[in-house]
């Protein structure tokens, strides 16, 4: 008959970006954790090392490369943040996984 209001306090998780233990809410990106961290890039271009941060937040302009749990060139805007993960800044190129 009556809806429940929502939590004003979202559910967060806790992640792990650079070396610094963050809380962010649950369902962000974690570009969105590299963002809320105050980080000043998460990545330098290969090229001269220019710094980079998230910028389009939905998969085009891959501004937000960053390692991930270990695994280079992820674009992290579109990476759903998960307990415990790990978000380190990109630099200079990385060699791309080949799977046999």
């Amino acid at each position: 008959m009556f809806a429940q209001r929502p939590d004003p306090r979202p559910a967060t998780v806790e992640v792990f970006v650079g070396d610094a233990a963050l809380r962010v809410p649950e369902g962000s990106t974690a570009a969105a954790a590299v963002m809320l961290a105050g980080l000043p890039a998460i990545r330098e271009t290969p090229v001269n090392g220019s710094p980079r941060l998230p910028y389009c937040m939905m998969g085009i302009c891959f501004d937000c490369l960053a390692e991930i749990d270990g695994v280079a060139n992820r674009q992290a805007c579109m990476v759903t943040v998960r307990p415990g993960m790990r978000i380190a800044p990109q630099h200079g190129a990385r060699a791309a996984r080949m799977s046999a």
